[in-house]
């Protein structure tokens, strides 16, 4: 029997490519079992439940936000003048005591201070001068009524003249005036007034005309004032709006009764929400630009006066789920959020008693897509499905990237 040396040759051959390719096949399929691990597991990060409170970790969830259809604007908290006063009197003296300090609330009618006026004796003589007119003025008048009514009847009967008549009817119209001017003048003084003391000093008592904050005491004790004289500054931020400017492009967007939303530093990004009111009918001094004031919803945020404002103006209804901008991270030219399943405790006995182990609590990172930002709020959308129940990170973000980059030897987080 002959063999073919080549022929042997050819099938050794063929046996052996057979098994490197098997051999390939399964080192390929081994490494893409091992990259598929090992991408799921770099977008994983466990932390002990003392290192979640440590960085400070907050969950939540999308929130809709119109991001789309506003106008962006800005302006300043303001006051109505009704909630503004300042505090004067009206005639000079020196102060003798400050009962407010500035910051303190008081109430309408409250004493703020007191103050000593020579000026009072002249004013004292005066509603002196003007209580004797009354009186004579009274006494006038009651002779004036009885002629009057005399002449009006022989005024009827014709036995006398009708212009004597006509002049008594005149001198009775001239008192009752002057006893109503006299009335009003003394009524002001003593409203104005209150007087103790004696000689030739009297102690004047300065009121509160609004219930609010003091934001200003321009006196101390001594301070000679003349009259009219700024003495306190009162204001009360219950009723407080914004005033947004609005270029002229935009003026036929804005109606009254439109929602409007803004936030302030300060407030830890807090955002505050509002509503048009009113719309200027001129633009303001030499710009382009209309005032639109809109009320404040959530008074009780501490706002003051004169704050500065960036706000959005909602003139559509086009919601999208929005996330704190703190939410996302970028890394590997990606960007990606956080989220957090809820996990089952492991149970195990000793003795007779049962205990429950936490695993630690894990985060999965998850790649989206970012829209619109606005006031500290970006559009997103998830590229892959979020489980259901899922909690999502608003907060921490940063940290939970740095400790995947971390456990990989580098810094890959963005900022």
């Amino acid at each position: 029997m002959k063999f073919n040396i080549k022929n042997i040759f050819s099938v050794s051959t063929a046996f052996a490519l057979c098994f490197l390719l098997l051999s390939s096949c399964d080192k390929k399929a081994e490494t893409t079992q091992a990259e598929e691990h090992h991408d799921d597991a770099k977008n994983v990060v466990e932390l002990t439940p003392a290192q979640v409170k440590a960085a400070q970790i907050v969950f939540g969830n999308f929130e809709k936000k119109n991001l789309s259809e506003v106008i962006t604007t800005n302006g300043y908290t303001q006051l109505p003048p009704q909630n503004q006063a300042d505090v004067s009197a009206f005639m000079g003296g020196i102060v003798k005591t400050i009962a407010v300090i500035d910051g303190q609330y008081v109430k309408k009618g409250q004493s703020l201070a007191t103050f000593q006026s020579m000026e009072f004796n002249n004013l004292r003589l005066e509603k002196a001068k003007l209580t004797e007119e009354l009186q004579q003025a009274k006494v006038n008048k009651e002779f004036l009524d009885l002629d009057f009514a005399r002449q009006k009847e022989l005024s009827d009967e014709n036995v006398t003249a009708k212009k004597t008549f006509q002049k008594v009817s005149s001198e009775l119209d001239l008192v009752n005036n002057k006893i109503k001017i006299t009335q009003q003048q003394i009524e002001i003084l003593e409203q104005n007034l209150l007087l103790s003391g004696n000689g030739n000093s009297t102690t004047i008592v300065i009121t509160a005309p609004i219930s609010g904050y003091i934001t200003a005491v321009n006196v101390k004790i001594g301070s000679n004032v003349s009259a009219n004289t700024s003495l306190f500054s009162i204001v009360d931020n219950s009723e407080m709006y914004v005033e947004l400017l609005v270029y002229e492009k935009d003026l036929f967007k804005i109606k009254v009764g439109q929602n409007l939303r803004f936030v302030l530093t300060n407030q830890g990004n807090k955002e505050i929400v509002g509503k048009i009111f009113s719309i200027g009918k001129a633009f303001q001094k030499e710009t382009k630009s209309v005032a639109v004031r809109a009320n404040i919803n959530n008074l009780n945020i501490g706002l003051i006066p004169g704050m500065y404002v960036n706000a959005l103006i909602d003139i559509g209804n086009s919601d999208v789920n929005t996330l704190p901008i703190d939410a996302i991270v970028k890394a590997e030219g990606k960007e990606f959020i956080f989220i957090h399943e809820a996990e089952e405790k492991h149970e195990h006995k000793t003795g007779e008693k049962v205990h429950e182990e936490d695993t630690g609590v894990h985060f999965k990172r998850i790649e989206v897509k970012t829209g619109t930002t606005q006031l500290g709020y970006v559009q997103v959308t998830p590229l892959e499905a979020i489980p259901a129940g899922a909690k999502l990170v608003t907060k921490g973000s940063y940290y939970l990237q740095s400790s995947i980059a971390n456990a990989e030897g580098g810094d890959e987080h963005g900022h």
